[in-house]
């Protein structure tokens, strides 16, 4: 069954055109990420799914229902944000039940529904304290406790882990795929963070300027990118793009070559001159230049290369990816 289907939606601000002949379905149990740059209408696409904003046109369904013209109170969904919303003066209990006491549910369903998101969440030992009293990690799980007990047909989270630092993001990050996996439910997840959309994400919608670019599974848009947006986007370091009369004489087309495809050679390849070295450790980023154009290949270990080294960059032609002027990916 499908859980929500937007049909040429299309949303506009006065004279800016923010959304553009938007088409994606989401399906039961599917975890959805939205992804893209900052200004490409992924959390106004989000907002007018939940009801926060109108549609200028198009179709907006959740279930089999038109839900155009349904107040968000009624469509159904629940919406985790960046900021957390919690009500300060409540404790966590009661921000958790709020929600149900408004939508008048006995108390043995708002105790049986708190008891069950609160395990699921770890949280049964902070249903006393207040919103100041716990961690942002805490706090981001309070959030997310709210939305779960009203069981909706629809989770949306917008940027939830914008607020947390890089270890908090890593666990949350878990617990959110955890609790997907636990509740079969479907997800709709708002970032701009590729990290994220990748390891979260059943399927992934590219995003930019507010029209879809690409759909698919995570490892299909990464291994098969429609054009030259998405393969720069999906992928960290990000592909190098090079114009691949670099490699072959009076070649017109651009060259995309992902870091960690390229390899120090003794034989063929790219010329190029070291300008910086990361040694992370499991891998080595080596920074490099040829001629104008900047290049990072990610090798595998250690190694001991040193900026201002020359060196030669190699890769396999089945890894080159080419697109034309316009950033079209070109087969074959």
């Amino acid at each position: 069954m499908t859980a929500l289907t937007l049909t040429n939606v299309n949303k506009s601000f006065g004279d800016v055109h923010v959304l553009k002949d938007i088409n994606i379905s989401v399906e039961e149990g599917e975890f959805v990420v939205f992804v893209g740059p900052s200004g490409c209408g992924k959390s106004t696409l989000l907002r007018v799914i939940a009801g926060l904003e109108d549609a200028s046109s198009g179709e907006i369904r959740i279930g089999d229902e038109l839900v155009n013209l349904t107040p968000p109170s009624k469509r159904g969904i629940a919406m985790v944000f960046q900021s957390y919303a919690l009500y300060p003066h409540l404790n966590v209990e009661k921000n958790m039940s709020l929600a149900l006491k408004q939508e008048g549910q006995s108390k043995e369903v708002i105790a049986e529904r708190i008891a069950k998101a609160s395990t699921m969440l770890n949280l049964q030992d902070y249903l006393h304290r207040f919103p100041s009293e716990l961690s942002g990690g805490q706090r981001q799980r309070v959030a997310i406790g709210r939305a779960i007990v009203r069981e909706p047909k629809l989770f949306l989270f917008d940027e939830p882990l914008s607020n947390l630092d890089a270890a908090l993001r890593m666990n949350t990050r878990i617990e959110i795929a955890n609790l997907h996996r636990q509740l079969s439910a479907s997800m709709i997840y708002v970032t701009h963070d590729q990290t994220e959309a990748m390891t979260l994400a059943d399927k992934i919608v590219v995003l930019r300027d507010g029209r879809v670019e690409q759909i698919g599974a995570p490892m299909e848009l990464y291994n098969n990118p429609a054009n030259k947006f998405v393969a720069g986007f999906l992928g960290s370091p990000s592909m190098n793009f090079l114009p691949a009369g670099l490699v072959t004489e009076g070649d017109s087309r651009t060259l995309g070559i992902r870091p960690e495809d390229l390899r120090l050679s003794d034989g063929d390849g790219l010329a190029a001159q070291v300008s910086h070295v990361e040694h992370l450790g499991g891998d080595t980023n080596v920074i490099a230049h040829a001629g104008d154009h900047q290049i990072t290949a990610r090798l595998f270990g250690q190694h001991a290369v040193e900026a201002g080294q020359g060196v030669t960059l190699g890769f396999a032609p089945e890894k080159a990816y080419y697109f034309d002027e316009a950033g079209a990916r070109l087969r074959g």
